[in-house]
Parts: structure tokens; C-alpha cells; sequence
């Protein structure tokens, strides 16, 4: 556990280049490989794309000076590094609803452009990193993870990663601890896992810049509800990628990228022992 300190006061200073930058960074480094679609898939899909912008701009009387301002915002937006930020918020939903529509386990949602590999390997009961007197309140989040016929599924992995009580990201934003609040949990012999953290806070999507500025022309607001994120997995099974919220939560209704699910929603209780809330939530895998 690190000290506090002035840590928070540092972490207000992020800066929306700089956690854009990043996200394109862990981004492009999963697609190192390059790609295997093939080359009709591509014209299939691009072409459709181009010509719903086509549709748009007829329906809607696109002017000049309009396309002109979308040609400089959507420069601006490569050079703020805030292209995977504009996709997973806007974007994302749809292909996480067309991708796993034929699911008969745990519900899935976006996965968001927060996430970091590799994350410390920690014991089914575990706490995960934070600061000594981290403000907040804190969480016990437990559950079991199963297969659709019921079989527990021991050493199944829970990668889990949320904000802090201010809304910001560990790697995303100055002075904070590498893994703060990041982990995956191995789970026991009957697929349980106890994790010991601090609930998180809804937070406002970087304003300052590109994505901001298309919020602030449209009259939007920026919020994301409090969640926590996870990608749930088990050998033989299909990995789940998710995001749970707090029922009655700010937002949870208006989530600006639109990823919130009835069947996400927790309803934490106060623990018996004074010590925060708790929460119970089951993951159901799918065969691979």
C-alpha cells in the first residue's frame, strides 16, 4: 500500500493528451501483428460506412462550412490520440451487442480504452493495490464463476481494473500507483473470488479536448456512471469482457456511451462489520 500523500491533487492535472496518448499506445500494441481480414470484408464494410455518410449528408443538407469544421475536428482528433477514446464511446456498444448477440452466459459490454495487460496475479480472496487512507468507501466484491451447466470453474481468471473515488484511471493519469486498483484474481476450487477495493465514482469522459469539443458543440454531457470493468476467463471457455454499475447510481440512466445494462447492476449492502458495502455477482462462461 503507497502513501497518499499529494497524489490526488496531482492525478485533477490529467490532461486529456496525455491519457489519449496512451490509449492509442496499449491500443495499437495489441494489434502489433497486423491484420488477417480479408480484403472483401474490408470493401464490404467500408463501403457501406461510406455510403451511410453519403446518406447523412444528403438527409441532413451537409454544408461547406460544416464539412469543413468536420475535416479540422477530425484532425485535431488524431493529433490528441483520442481515436480509440471517440470509438469505444460512441461506437463500441453496437459491435460488443453484434459480437456476442448468440451468448447464453454472464451479459458483456464495452470494454473502454482504460485497459492495461498484465495486471498483478492475486489469490482468489485478495485487496487490491491503493493508498494508505485512499479516500472512498470501501467495496467487498465477491461472486463464483460457472460454466452454463452450473460447473464451478476454479482458476478462472478475473481481471479486474476501475477508477478511484475521483474518477480517474491508474497509467491514465499523474500520481498515481502503477496498479491502483487493477488485478487478476485467480479464482478457487468452487470458482469463488472475495476482492477487497473502494467503490469508484462516476467520472466525466477527457473534455479537453477533441471528444470535448464535440460534446460541448452538441449540447451532450460527459458523465460515465461509477462501474467497475472485467474480463472474466476460463480455459475452454469464451472470455467475457464487462462492465458492472450501481444501481440508482448517477447516470446509470444517461450513461454517455450508452453500455449500461439491466442485467449489470449491482445493488450493494452495508457489511456487518461497519466496513463498507458488499456486493455479490456470479460470471457465467460459455464452452470455447
Amino acid at each position: 500500500m503507497t502513501e497518499l500523500d499529494n497524489s490526488t491533487d496531482l492525478e485533477r492535472t490529467a490532461r486529456a493528451a496525455d491519457s489519449g496518448a496512451n490509449a492509442t499506445r496499449v491500443f495499437q500494441s495489441k494489434l502489433a501483428g497486423g491484420s488477417t481480414i480479408p480484403t472483401e470484408r474490408v470493401d464490404e464494410v467500408a463501403t457501406a460506412a461510406i455510403k451511410a455518410l453519403h446518406d447523412v449528408i444528403r438527409d441532413k443538407q451537409v454544408t461547406y462550412e460544416e464539412y469543413d469544421y468536420l475535416k479540422k475536428w477530425m484532425i485535431q482528433v488524431g493529433l490528441d490520440g483520442e481515436w480509440p477514446l471517440f470509438l469505444d464511446v460512441w461506437l463500441e456498444h453496437v459491435v460488443e451487442e453484434v459480437a456476442n448477440a448468440d451468448r447464453e452466459g454472464s451479459k458483456g459490454t464495452i470494454e473502454g480504452p482504460y485497459y492495461i495487460p498484465d495486471a498483478p496475479m492475486l489469490p482468489a480472496e485478495c485487496t487490491l493495490e491503493m493508498r494508505a487512507d485512499e479516500p472512498g468507501t470501501p467495496l467487498r466484491f465477491q461472486g463464483q464463476v460457472r460454466a452454463v451447466d452450473g460447473t464451478p470453474l476454479s482458476a478462472a481468471v478475473v481481471d479486474i481494473w476501475h477508477a478511484d473515488d475521483l474518477g480517474f484511471y491508474s497509467q491514465f493519469a499523474p500520481g498515481l500507483p502503477e496498479w491502483l486498483f487493477r488485478g487478476r484474481v485467480i479464482t478457487d476450487d468452487e470458482g469463488r473470488f472475495a476482492i477487497n477495493t473502494m467503490q469508484p465514482a462516476p467520472y466525466q469522459i477527457p473534455t479537453d479536448g477533441s471528444c470535448g469539443t464535440l460534446i460541448t458543440a452538441a449540447g451532450w454531457h460527459a458523465w460515465r456512471p461509477a462501474h467497475i470493468h472485467l474480463k472474466v476467463s476460463a480455459p475452454d471457455h469464451l472470455l467475457i469482457t464487462t462492465q458492472l454499475y450501481f444501481e440508482g447510481g448517477e447516470y446509470v440512466g444517461t450513461d454517455i456511451a450508452d453500455a449500461v445494462k439491466p442485467e449489470l447492476l449491482l445493488t450493494p449492502t452495508p457489511r456487518a462489520d461497519g466496513q463498507g458495502n458488499e456486493v455479490t455477482y456470479d460470471f457465467v462462461l460459455d464452452p470455447a
